[in-house]
């Protein structure tokens, strides 16, 4: 690989990495607002509001940049990068289509889990260093649906490995089939509600719960640095939507993939951000006993039931 191939693998990914969670945030503005029967963002930009997301990121680039005088400076300050850059790691190495992916990591499916588990401790880190007592609540929460959630998820990505023999994320797309949306669909359940209490999302998002925490972790945060950890949100909604697509739904296969395979990447990817979006609109918060008790009840028995029933099928040829 050349050093212009590096570089224009780099600006493609930044690219991304700086549209796409802009579109899901626009997207859950809208979707949102309509389940809600309200018009959403409708002047920004002209039409629909199309640049409102674009317009709050110049509004909080003019904020003033606030740190407690009892933090602990040198974290407080990065808990934001720690909180974004894994992510933007991982969609590097998720294939769009067999020749569109940055970097083809061999264990890119542990890879990427790995990296969304890194992604929630920029959450831990600044409710540590914020010395507010909310925050360290906040911060003490995450991590505990860190150790509750990423479990599951870790099963359920484990269930597709074994039953594609691979954890290349292009060998498993090129090993789907049609069939495995029915045979590793408990998985698939696992996987996204587990993605979603990863991502702090409502109905889980109990380390910042403004009715008790204020704005939890967050609480201390002005200006880019918060808006730094909006985008990891999104962010991470972009992950875990095209990692599902990815391993559940075939990724880019569809008709004419070699000409359009990345459209059908990204359009199911798209799909379960909105199933996503859904979610938060659809759902109560949970209790703090309610979130832990679905993770351990109910979530880690049927993915391992799932490993399991893999684990027989792949032995019996199924």
């Amino acid at each position: 690989m050349t050093v212009l191939e590096v570089v224009l693998r780099t600006v493609a990914v930044l690219a991304a990495f700086l549209v796409l969670p802009l579109l899901v945030g626009q997207t859950e503005h809208k979707v949102m607002a309509h389940m809600q029967g309200r018009l959403g963002p409708m002047y920004a930009g002209g039409f629909h509001g199309w640049a409102q997301l674009v317009a709050d990121g110049v509004k909080f680039v003019q904020k003033e940049d606030v740190v407690p005088v009892a933090a602990d400076r040198w974290v407080f300050r990065l808990a934001p990068g720690v909180a974004l850059v894994p992510y933007l790691v991982a969609m590097s190495v998720i294939p769009l289509s067999p020749t569109l992916v940055a970097a083809d990591v061999d264990a890119g499916a542990l890879f990427v889990v790995a990296l969304a588990g890194i992604g929630i401790l920029g959450t831990l880190m600044a409710g540590w260093s914020s010395a507010n007592k909310y925050a360290l609540l906040g911060g003490l929460r995450a991590a505990a649906q860190l150790v509750s959630y990423e479990l599951p998820i870790v099963l359920a990505v484990a269930s597709m490995a074994l039953a594609g023999s691979s954890l290349s994320l292009a060998t498993l797309t090129e090993r789907w089939s049609p069939w495995w949306m029915l045979w590793q669909l408990p998985g698939a359940v696992v996987f996204l509600v587990a993605a979603v209490a990863e991502l702090q999302r409502p109905p889980f998002d109990m380390p910042v719960a403004d009715a008790e925490l204020v704005m939890g972790a967050w609480t201390e945060y002005t200006g880019l640095r918060f808006a730094f950890f909006l985008l990891a949100e999104y962010a991470g909604i972009v992950v875990m939507s095209l990692l599902f697509a990815t391993l559940w739904l075939g990724g880019w296969h569809g008709p004419f993939p070699d000409e359009l395979g990345w459209l059908w990447t990204l359009g199911k990817g798209l799909v379960v951000a909105v199933v996503v979006i859904w979610v938060r609109v659809a759902w109560p918060r949970l209790r703090e006993d309610q979130l832990q008790r679905l993770a351990w009840v109910w979530l880690v028995p049927i993915a391992l039931g799932q490993l399991l029933l893999t684990g027989a099928g792949v032995v019996m040829g199924w």
